[in-house]
């Protein structure tokens, strides 16, 4: 009998018995699609793609153990009872029993997903991880209209936008934000969170348009879980700094719409209450151990009043260099925003960097006409009424000064004036092959912030050696260093191309080092003079050309690609393509610069 062949009906093997479909998986759990879909999205369990597909590949295919999995979840029974009480309810209004209905309506089940965020992220730092898609789609419910045709509630819209509200707020109190971006899909921000990098997206405070050919009941399902998750990662960030979870905001503050400022008093209440607290708890335990070094017996609290300095002393040590240098870059800064600047998100960066904000409306902490306002952020053509004691800028500087770690000067961000372009700082130009001309100057003023040493413009590393294309000022010592390390640097590359040389003419290093160390030693003149004369003449016709290096570096390439398999062939090509495609687009923005730059030398 063959090894695999298997009687009808028997155990089956390979990827039919380790893989299921949707349908069979249905089938199975006998419940309808809908439920399915909401198990595997709140479970955490996604299709898999198997090497080969025994159904065929219009197949959605799942791993068996996975549905085994929900066969046993609990919430599986829940929902049952829900589709159950479901149909009674509508039983009961066709036969227009209104009290059975009026009943049933008070008993209705619920359930909790508690369970599945603890079994899905044992630890804190793996619900941080998995952060991104959560902040992403509650902010973006946050600025949803209320639908009723979608199902979108509005305790849903309110409740997502008190969590992202208590995000943003905890994230500029302990100044952990680091980049900021504006696109046309959105606000980018980018935080870091003991020590993991969380990215997410909001979107502009704009009218927003459902469109029809989205899937609502799939986002309110993962919309249910990650309202679950960001209560509780809130909770555990505002424990760890001594907060109250969750936090009672002012009801006036709140309904006009300045949440984040709202939170951020609450936060200053609580700091205020916790210092006045620990000073109280410090004096008396500051009395307790007088009195005990007086009467020679150790005091009963003072392992707890150690144990209280260290921790006072932990926290004040706690902020890394860039947390610090995030609290003080916009210290001393007062900023006041007009009515046209996006107000929320101006709210929560400003904030975050250390800077003192308010705006125009009720509640704002300062009016307009104080003194003390360094920064107008304002966005409209011109500016009617001035005060001379301040400057007037476009909120881009405020993200770019903040994304660059550098004050930029604000005569290229005046009112009225077309802004400089809006740099990524996600992108990484050194890797992209092309360096903008603004991100080039936003360099030399975080040098010379840093008082750090660039060469001119158009100069290179290697003219770093020279005294005459160094910035500041530079003594005869390090004058003198500077040429040595170039003199090296040369006699290095020298040495490389002549070593390279004999390489390719077949001779080796060593026997030619040997024979030139004699013929210096023998010191003969005539074949100096001879050599003299075939460089006037030229090269002998008994002299053998060298080789093209290009074509050699082809040939290696050829046959390096060769050896390797096919699979690795066809990813190394397209890895070749996608290079190909970066240096066109390089090529492309150059041509464009040089267009525009002979435009407005012949305008």
């Amino acid at each position: 009998m063959p090894k695999h062949y298997r009687l009808p009906g028997k155990k089956k093997e390979g990827n039919a018995a380790k893989y299921i479909t949707r349908s069979q998986a249905v089938k199975y759990l006998q419940v309808s699609l809908s439920v399915f879909r909401k198990l595997c999205i709140l479970k955490g369990i996604f299709p898999r793609d198997p090497k080969k597909k025994v159904k065929g590949n219009h197949h959605t295919y799942y791993h068996v153990k996975d549905i085994l999995f929900l066969k046993h979840e609990p919430l599986l029974e829940m929902l049952r009872d829900i589709r159950a009480y479901e149909k009674k309810v509508k039983k009961a209004g066709m036969k227009k029993n209104w009290d059975l209905v009026e009943r049933l309506n008070k008993q209705k089940p619920t359930y909790s997903l508690d369970r599945l965020v603890k079994e899905r992220y044992p630890t804190f730092i793996d619900a941080l991880r998995d952060l991104d898609d959560c902040l992403t789609m509650v902010h973006l419910f946050a600025a949803l209209p209320a639908v009723e045709r979608e199902h979108i509630q509005v305790g849903q819209i309110h409740k997502c936008r008190r969590l992202s509200h208590e995000w943003q707020a905890y994230i500029s109190r302990t100044h952990k934000l680091r980049k900021t971006f504006l696109s046309v899909k959105g606000i980018y921000y980018q935080a870091e969170v003991q020590g993991q990098t969380i990215t997410w997206l909001t979107p502009h405070a704009l009218q927003q348009v459902l469109p029809m050919d989205v899937d609502y009941n799939i986002m309110l399902t993962f919309l249910e879980f990650y309202e679950t998750l960001l209560g509780f990662v809130n909770f555990k960030l505002y424990q760890s700094i001594n907060m109250k979870y969750p936090p009672i905001i002012d009801s006036r503050l709140e309904a006009l719409a300045a949440d984040i400022y709202a939170l951020s008093r609450y936060f200053d209440a609580n700091a205020r209450a916790s210092v006045v607290e620990s000073i109280d708890v410090s004096s008396s335990e500051e009395s307790e151990l007088k009195l005990a070094r007086l009467q020679h017996h150790p005091p009963t609290n003072e392992l707890g009043a150690l144990m209280n300095l260290v921790e006072d002393v932990g926290e004040k040590d706690e902020d890394d260099a860039e947390t610090t240098e995030c609290r003080n870059f916009f210290k001393d800064m007062k900023f006041f925003l007009s009515r046209e600047v996006p107000r929320e998100s101006l709210l929560f960066v400003i904030p975050a960097f250390g800077g003192v904000v308010s705006w125009e409306g009720e509640g704002a902490p300062f009016p307009e006409t104080d003194q003390s306002i360094t920064h107008q952020i304002v966005d409209r053509p011109t500016q009617s009424r001035k005060f001379l004691s301040r400057e007037y800028v476009q909120p881009q500087w405020i993200y770019d000064c903040l994304n660059f770690r550098v004050i930029l000067p604000t005569d290229e961000y005046l009112v009225g004036r077309v802004p400089p372009p809006h740099l990524s700082p996600f992108v990484d130009n050194e890797a992209e092959g092309h360096v903008p001309e603004y991100a080039e100057a936003i360099k030399r003023l975080q040098a010379a912030a840093r008082k750090e040493v660039l060469p001119l413009p158009g100069a290179g590393e290697e003219d770093l050696g020279d005294p005459q294309n160094l910035l500041g000022i530079i003594d005869r010592a390090e004058e003198i260093e500077a040429a040595e390390k170039k003199r090296k640097m040369a006699i290095l590359q020298k040495q490389y191309l002549d070593e390279l040389k004999m390489e390719l003419e077949g001779c080796n290093y060593y026997d030619r080092s040997n024979v030139s160390k004699q013929k210096d030693a023998e010191g003969t003149d005539a074949d100096a003079n001879v050599s003299k004369k075939k460089d006037a003449e030229g090269t002998d016709a008994d002299e053998v050309p060298l080789p093209d290096l290009k074509q050699i570096a082809e040939d290696a390439d050829n046959m390096s690609k060769v050896l390797i398999s096919r699979k690795k062939r066809k990813l190394l090509e397209a890895m070749e393509i996608g290079k190909e495609r970066k240096r066109a687009h390089v090529k492309l923005l150059k041509e464009r610069k040089k267009k525009i730059d002979e435009a407005e030398k012949s305008g």
